[in-house]
């Protein structure tokens, strides 16, 4: 089944070509000075960082920025806004407007919820569409709404939009106008306080309309530790990384495309003529900087526990002949390509930056004829570039789009087509990460999560289309 597809590949009509001069540049000899130099935003990018006055966040000249929602703030259904803001979407709204659909990598701790920090809001919210009430003491994980009026520059409403969950960190948005939320736990019932068990992803309902979507765990996708997902429109199959430092890459084969919770295979990432292949580059280097490796996918849907209530799915995976990745996390599809972050890889573990291009065949029996292939784009082992990216996604002009995860200042870090880097913003409130960056269907406004301080900000500027 085809899915329209012009806003996606809209976002990225310049990104083949310019992921082709990223990976010329790192397989270059250059020095880590002119790394520094491009790093800084000299040249390139939209100029250096200026110091915000507020102290909140320094950007280029010409840009500004708001704040439309931070953690504490009373929702339109009486609710908190809860802390942990992490991946996001944006969706195209009524009236000029944009909905923001807004994940909470949040566990069981009331103060931290929707619900007030003794749960005395619990009651305002109907128990059968929370996933995991705890006994009275809910999981709050989960997702919130955003409608963002352009005309105004006001938030219009937001609300609770998932909840029950746990420590839902990213996702991915459909073809179909939902979003995806992952669990990036694998805690059991009877553990933490949960009567349920947790590792599934979650689909919510785009709505402007205040409502809480049906809590529906999609356990055929794989119950481990979710982190993003990204769905191809042209066939509907579903992509998926795992936050852990031995994980695998997986792909979702729905029966029906855009039923996911109507069953399906589950499959992962394997190298032809390389089973098990360790692509983490920690020791030594296995793979390559513009290397393309075909590639063909292992079934575990028919392991003996396919819920992998023990949580070991990668480990099967790895045992039947599945690639190794270190700590998946961002992913992002473009220009008909998937691309992921693992956020530790290379030899320094700084991160690399992984595409995949999907075969003609892709998901067919045929597939193995013209099978799909795995690149290493980006694995630059230089901190003045990149540190740890994390949440990933594609600018409208082509530019990719890099939220840091690293041990220090946080940055929103730009790739140009022609392959140089420059910095975009940087966090001045604190060391927590940039999470969840996502541009309205215009492409005039950037929205970007600070996960710590649990802000939600709107950037605009001199964008260059």
């Amino acid at each position: 089944m085809l899915y329209p597809r012009r806003s996606f590949l809209k976002s990225a009509a310049a990104v083949g070509l310019g992921f082709g001069g990223l990976r010329l540049l790192f397989s270059a000899n250059l020095t880590s000075s002119v790394y520094a130099q491009q790093a800084t935003g000299s040249g390139v990018g939209f100029g250096p960082l200026i110091p915000d006055p507020s102290g909140m966040m320094s950007m280029p000249e010409g840009f500004s920025y708001q704040v439309l929602s931070q953690v504490g703030d009373t929702m339109d259904d009486g609710l908190r806004v809860p802390a942990g803001h992490d991946g996001m979407a944006a969706f195209t709204g009524p009236r000029n407007s944009t909905i923001l659909v807004r994940n909470h990598e949040l566990g069981s701790d009331p103060s931290s919820g929707p619900f007030g920090d003794t749960n005395d809001l619990f009651e305002k919210v109907d128990r059968q569409r929370v996933y995991d009430t705890g006994g009275g003491n809910p999981a709050v994980g989960g997702t919130t709404t955003v409608v963002f009026d352009h005309n105004t520059r006001k938030v219009r409403s937001h609300f609770l939009s998932l909840v029950g969950t746990r420590r839902n960190c990213a996702g991915g948005r459909t073809p179909w106008n939902t979003w995806i939320s992952c669990e990036e736990t694998v805690t059991r019932a009877g553990e933490e306080g949960c009567m349920q068990d947790h590792g599934y992803n979650f689909e919510v309902p785009v709505t402007s309309t205040p409502s809480l979507a049906n809590p529906v765990p999609l356990r055929q996708m794989g119950r481990f530790v979710h982190e993003a997902v990204a769905v191809d429109p042209r066939t509907g199959i579903v992509y998926q990384t795992e936050d852990r430092g031995d994980s695998l890459i997986y792909r979702y084969i729905p029966k029906r495309a855009s039923d996911l919770s109507g069953g399906g295979q589950l499959q992962c990432l394997a190298v032809i003529d390389a089973p098990s292949l360790d692509t983490r580059n920690w020791e030594q280097t296995r793979v390559t900087m513009g290397e393309r490796l075909p590639v063909h996918w292992v079934d575990v849907s028919d392991i003996a526990d396919p819920d992998s209530g023990n949580d070991t799915l990668r480990l099967d995976g790895f045992e039947r002949g599945g690639a190794r990745f270190a700590r998946g996390e961002g992913m992002y599809y473009g220009n008909d390509t998937i691309y992921f972050v693992c956020t530790s890889g290379g030899s320094i573990q700084k991160g690399q930056v992984w595409a995949y291009r999907p075969s003609p065949d892709e998901g067919h029996s045929t597939e193995m004829d013209r099978p799909g292939s795995l690149e290493l784009f980006i694995e630059p082992n230089d901190a003045n570039l990149v540190e740890n990216a994390d949440n990933v996604a594609i600018a409208p002009w082509g530019d990719l789009i890099l939220c840091e995860d690293g041990p220090g200042d946080q940055y929103l870090v730009g790739v140009t087509p022609a392959g140089e880097l420059y910095k975009l913003a940087h966090n001045q409130v604190s060391n927590s990460e940039f999470a969840g960056a996502t541009f309205s269907s215009d492409g005039r406004t950037l929205f970007v999560n600070i996960q710590g301080d649990g802000l939600t900000l709107a950037i605009e500027g001199p964008w260059p289309f």
